[in-house]
């Protein structure tokens, strides 16, 4: 990987943490594309939304001749509850409801993962595609723990209007899958994607 530079798709400073455990040099170019998406099944959305954000920021870098290989990691994470996704909240009504959906049951949080590798030898760009899924169990919860949480503004730029490694992980009864995923990024898979694909 040493000729290849690294970047990140993302402005999230949590992807950004857990990006860094991998011991890789990268940057970070945020996406700029309006995030729309024709598909309706999670897994699927995640993956093409992860997808346009890398190939965004790929082809701004190669408009722009770049001197060596670049590989772009682009992510996305929703939540799925009952089949129905749910993104960041817009308002604090929003998160509300959100919460009011998941509390006392379980759901899914689905985060999809897009490598896209540019060679510049050959001017050839190789993608390659993955999305990881972990089920959370959330305890039942008052409307007012609702409340208390939303107050603390840490609701509204999280998918399902929630952070599991914030204030909210009081709420969390148990996890079947990989942590890091909710957080924003399966970073164990990534890291062993990253090393296969950049063989």
């Amino acid at each position: 990987m040493n000729h290849t530079k690294i970047i990140l798709a993302s402005q999230s400073p949590r992807r950004r943490e857990l990006m860094e455990r991998t011991g890789l040099d990268f940057e970070i170019i945020t996406s700029e594309i309006e995030e729309k998406t024709t598909e309706k099944q999670p897994d699927k959305v995640v993956q093409e939304l992860s997808y346009m954000k890398a190939l965004d920021v790929l082809n701004r870098i190669r408009s722009q001749k770049p001197s060596q290989s670049v590989l772009v990691v682009g992510a996305d994470t929703v939540v799925s509850v009952g089949g129905k996704i749910l993104g960041k909240p817009q308002t604090p009504e929003e998160a509300f409801s959100m919460i009011s959906e998941i509390q006392g049951a379980t759901h899914e949080v689905y985060t999809g993962v897009s490598l896209l590798r540019y060679q510049k030898e050959s001017g050839k760009v190789a993608a390659k595609v993955f999305s990881e899924c972990t089920e959370v169990k959330v305890y039942p919860m008052t409307e007012d723990e609702i409340s208390r949480y939303i107050a603390t503004g840490d609701c509204m730029d999280k998918a399902g209007a929630y952070g599991i490694q914030g204030d909210f992980g009081v709420y969390v009864e148990k996890i079947n899958g990989d942590y890091n995923n909710v957080v924003g990024l399966p970073v164990a898979r990534l890291y062993h994607e990253l090393k296969d694909f950049m063989e």
